[in-house]
């Protein structure tokens, strides 16, 4: 097992310099729907991609699958599902649900012409979890710690690895067999939580996906195309070596990992709240 990562890029040359060395999804992000209302107070990214976006990135990838985030549920909704389809896109994500009959409205509107992806995001998803999961259609999970952390209030999104609260959902997911995901990964040693004790809780959780971060390569900052190749070249060789060298832990390893992270991020959370 090695884990998909995805990358956030509406920029067709960033795309194909990261499907080149080895991102396995493109991520193009239209939601805008409550979004500046859920955020706007953090440092997060909101996106402001478009539908012409699809069709341009779609173009130039040829290994990548292409994921298309949408906007929650609404009264657009089959329209703009429609659309990112005929557009091109290979996986579809839904964002923010609280309810099983959002995720059976967009997985009726798909209609089995794309993959379904379901971004975990609300404590009300997370009440609902056993009727949701009851909906047969459902591809891939991603656990969004961003929004999910404001929707419990706690201080720092990855309290929900260190509380209990990642490792309940993943086990419901994984005895659904649906392939699952959370959170945001920067290079490795670097990160407010480093990166390889993130993904040191993937492989102990049974977790298959995993963002790159803007802090993995912040193309609003760098804009010099090799330079921002050679980022994604070392940095998702460095991610790969890691893995393997993961391949040799036994549980005794992970349940380390998982008390440290559980360390670090009391730590962290006791330095936000002061």
């Amino acid at each position: 097992m090695t884990l998909k990562l995805m990358y956030i890029t509406n920029n067709k040359n960033i795309a194909k310099l990261a499907e080149d060395n080895g991102v396995d999804w493109i991520f193009i992000d239209l939601e805008i729907i409550g979004k500046v209302e859920r955020q706007g107070h953090l440092d997060t990214v909101i996106s402001r991609h478009r539908i012409e976006d699809i069709k341009k990135v779609r173009g130039i990838l040829n290994k990548s699958e292409l994921l298309v985030r949408i906007n929650p549920i609404h009264e657009g909704s089959k329209l703009e599902i429609n659309n990112v389809i005929e557009a091109g896109a290979d996986i579809l994500m839904l964002p923010f649900f609280k309810t099983k009959s959002e995720v059976e409205l967009f997985v009726k509107y798909i209609n089995g012409r794309a993959k379904v992806c379901l971004l975990w995001e609300t404590r009300e998803a997370v009440e609902n979890i056993d009727s949701i999961l009851s909906v047969k259609e459902i591809d891939y999970i991603h656990i969004g710690l961003n929004d999910l952390h404001l929707s419990y209030n706690l201080n720092f999104m990855f309290e929900l690895l260190s509380n209990g609260t990642v490792d309940a959902l993943c086990k419901k997911f994984e005895e659904k067999e649906i392939v699952f995901g959370f959170g945001g990964l920067a290079q490795i040693g670097q990160g407010t939580l480093p990166a390889e004790i993130i993904i040191s809780e993937h492989y102990r959780l049974g977790s298959n996906l995993a963002i790159l971060s803007r802090s993995f390569c912040d193309t609003n900052v760098e804009k010099n195309l090799k330079k921002i190749e050679n980022t994604f070249r070392s940095g998702i060789s460095n991610i790969r070596d890691y893995e393997k060298s993961l391949l040799l832990n036994d549980k005794n390893d992970f349940e380390k990992n998982r008390i440290l992270l559980k360390k670090r991020v009391e730590q962290i959370s006791s330095v936000i709240t002061n």
